[in-house]
């Protein structure tokens, strides 16, 4: 019989597979353009690894070119990834008893991990702990992986990567289009969606996320109870 970490391994690769897609050709698409700007393809490789978050890497390429000012790029960061609050206070419960392992889990929660380890059911036979773990790894080394890809490529092609990053947003659309199949009720997925095209009417396109994550945050807080109850009521 496989052991505990190996069947959670195994278990968590297929609810990757659709990030491995996405993180390859934007990794790919994040190396050369590292590249281009006249970085060496190692300065991709090892900001993949260790940042670790497609949007400040990108934009951490172009900070590299610019006059020293570290407080600025400290605030654009906090900016940037200001949605990782809410993703970290969200999966406190979830993290309470994995051990050591939480700090991983803390450093490579990215968007698409927090999807998945938020929202994934494995087998109860699954250590949860081990399987939220490899759903962090893989996706990390598809992101270094495709970054590494596409730092090597960038050395000897060059093309016009703009439109690339809309394999982000169809990775979204794909992950949650899978959990509204999953589900039986669609309240909570609801609740998110009329947040957002609230937010994004008030708010406009370039600062509607934070607002929308604040309202879906204090509607769910709002209703945890009566939505709870709704989930586990028997049809």
């Amino acid at each position: 019989m496989a052991s505990p970490l190996r069947r959670a391994a195994r278990a968590a690769f297929p609810a990757t597979i659709p990030i491995l897609a996405g993180f390859t050709f934007l990794g790919a698409a994040y190396g050369i353009y590292m590249t281009s700007l006249g970085f060496h393809p190692i300065f991709p490789i090892l900001m993949s690894f260790f940042i670790f978050a497609g949007s400040i890497e990108f934009i951490t390429a172009n900070l590299l070119l610019m006059a020293f000012a570290p407080f600025q790029a400290f605030l654009l960061a906090i900016m940037v990834n200001a949605r990782h609050l809410f993703y970290g206070l969200s999966m406190l419960e979830k993290y309470h008893s994995v051990g050591k392992k939480k700090l991983y889990l803390i450093f490579g929660m990215c968007d698409e991990s927090f999807s998945i380890n938020y929202t994934a059911k494995p087998d109860p036979t699954i250590d949860k702990g081990w399987f939220m773990f490899f759903v962090t790894l893989y996706n990390h080394m598809y992101w270094v992986g495709g970054s590494t890809i596409g730092a090597v490529l960038g050395q000897f092609i060059t093309f016009n990567t703009d439109g690339l990053l809309f394999v982000m947003t169809a990775l979204f659309v794909v992950i949650f289009l899978e959990n509204w199949l999953q589900e039986k009720r669609h309240t909570s997925a609801m609740i998110g969606l009329v947040a957002s095209v609230a937010a994004l009417m008030i708010f406009g396109a370039n600062q509607f996320v934070i607002p929308a994550m604040i309202g879906i945050l204090i509607i769910l807080i709002a209703f945890r109870k009566p939505l709870e109850r709704r989930e586990v009521k028997p049809f």
